[in-house]
């Protein structure tokens, strides 16, 4: 009131999230070099930030896992946004198969310029606007919370993979499973990730074009 700001009621939010269909038509449309970043956020749901602040030594060898630890504003490095933010997030085989095969000879950020610097969020937000994404990064977000509560994962896992704070102590009790890595893999694999995936994703754009030249 002090500022004359207007009342925000949260159940007259506009919270739009993308169908399987529009997935599946941005990864086929949109460049190459951006797939597997797009299959990333509708696949585990990370904040837009935290998926460009990502680095090849936070997943593990087989993929499965990756570790939150970090996020890029305007291509600088920072802490998460909150302590729940630092996470680790379950893959399922199918999206892990296609970054075995992304992060094959690779170092760094997973996601970068041709010269190894950060992504600007603009210039993908660019690329997914131009291959018909009209919900922004948020809704990958949306689009993933929806999948794993329709597959009726427990609520602290989907918490722990989405980085959201648990608010009973029965919550807290529960955060031991998250060392259960063989439980969490198998919740993951009954979500699965309710879109499919191009053939060509996974390939590294920039090592085909020299293999091409050559």
């Amino acid at each position: 009131m002090f500022v004359g700001m207007p009342i925000i009621n949260p159940n007259e939010q506009h919270r739009p999230s993308p169908s399987k269909e529009e997935v599946e038509g941005i990864l086929v449309t949109i460049i190459p070099r951006f797939q597997i970043l797009i299959a990333l956020l509708a696949g585990t749901g990370p904040r837009i930030g935290e998926a460009l602040g990502l680095k090849v030594e936070d997943l593990t060898d087989d993929c499965r896992v990756l570790r939150v630890r970090r996020s890029l504003w305007c291509r600088k490095e920072q802490a998460p946004r909150t302590s729940n933010a630092i996470r680790i997030i379950d893959v399922h085989e199918t999206l892990a198969r296609a970054l075995r095969a992304y992060t094959a000879g690779k170092t760094g950020l997973l996601f970068a310029t041709k010269k190894g610097k950060p992504l600007g969020q603009r210039n993908v937000l660019h690329a997914l606007l131009k291959a018909g994404g009209t919900c922004g990064f948020h809704g990958f977000r949306r689009f993933r919370t929806e999948t794993l509560r329709k597959e009726r994962i427990p609520e602290d896992l989907i918490k722990l993979w989405v980085g959201h704070a648990s608010k009973t102590v029965t919550a807290l009790y529960a955060e031991g499973l998250r060392e259960h890595q063989d439980w969490r893999q198998d919740w993951c694999a009954r979500a699965g990730l309710r879109f499919n995936l191009p053939g060509s994703i996974g390939v590294n754009v920039f090592e085909m074009k020299i293999a091409v030249n050559a």
